[in-house]
């Protein structure tokens, strides 16, 4: 199951969704059993940001029918914390690493697309393009016009493959997809999480400490399926899609419609080895299809 992605080759085409699998914490827990069977063909790491995040306030989870809802916020040490504290274990990892970055402005994600250009420990990387550009109030990746000019704002700082990860909320996901390529990305990710909000069953207030957040999980397979196959009608870039995978099964099916790799996130969660699970099932049944 060897997939060349944007020229990294990759052994099996099953990934992580960013923020969803901790490789630092995994390891400590599980030692070096992890680095021999590591469940993912690549690394993705949890989004960075500029300067250092707290996060929002707690509570942060809330299971829904279905699925899991998170309110994070973002928590990471910043990119100096990353590059000092972060990297050097990640880069330690048997597979390629892709590091996730956000920023709240053009100018803050081209300090960090040309920080991790400089690292020979990235093999590629993915923009975050779910946040409010504080200079217009877009959300960058909901708008055409500010997604294109994000990435041409970017692309010339680096020779790294450029991934850039979609947000379902947006009017028309195509259309911004299509502006991406455009614009010179060489991948894009997607589903990100769907915006819901859950209400305290005692007080009728938002249960969450940041009101809204993200939906994910087999709630959302569906509409995975059919933003994938949107996208990949209008593009020709690869497209790494996600939304709900749990089998083998779920991820013929992305790949069917129109993905390269799939990431596995939330199920994660539930088993810390969903990974190479559902590229084994994946593989069982890429063997057994009849040609």
């Amino acid at each position: 199951m060897t997939v060349d992605f944007c020229g990294i080759e990759l052994v099996h085409p099953i990934i992580n969704g960013s923020g969803t699998f901790d490789a630092i914490a995994a390891h400590r827990a599980f030692g070096d059993d992890l680095l021999e069977r590591f469940p993912f063909a690549a690394f993705v790491s949890k989004t960075v940001t500029l300067e250092p995040r707290q996060g929002n306030p707690p509570p942060r989870l809330w299971e829904v029918a279905g699925g899991l809802m998170n309110s994070i916020g973002l928590p990471n040490k910043g990119l100096d914390g990353y590059l000092e504290r972060d990297l050097p274990t990640l880069a330690a990892l048997p597979v390629p690493l892709i590091v996730n970055v956000m920023g709240f402005s053009r100018d803050e994600v081209a300090h960090l697309v040309a920080a991790f250009s400089e690292r020979p420990e990235v093999s590629a990387l993915e923009l975050n393009v779910s946040c409010p550009n504080v200079e217009t109030g877009l959300v960058m990746g909901a708008d055409p016009d500010e997604t294109a000019r994000l990435v041409r704002r970017v692309r010339p700082l680096t020779g790294k493959p450029l991934i850039v990860k979609l947000t379902p909320n947006a009017s028309d996901v195509p259309k911004v997809a299509a502006a991406a390529e455009d614009a010179g990305a060489d991948a894009l990710s997607l589903i990100n999480t769907l915006r819901g909000m859950a209400l305290d069953p005692r007080t009728g207030k938002p249960w969450l400490g940041g009101v809204t957040g993200g939906v994910s999980g087999p709630a959302v397979r569906a509409i995975a399926l059919a933003q994938v196959h949107a996208v990949a009608q209008v593009v020709e870039v690869p497209i790494v899609g996600m939304g709900g995978v749990q089998s083998g099964r779920d991820a013929q099916d992305l790949i069917g419609a129109g993905a390269t790799l799939v990431a596995v996130g939330t199920e994660s969660f539930r088993d810390p080895a969903a990974g190479g699970r559902v590229a084994l099932e994946l593989a069982e049944l890429l063997a057994n299809t009849v040609v």
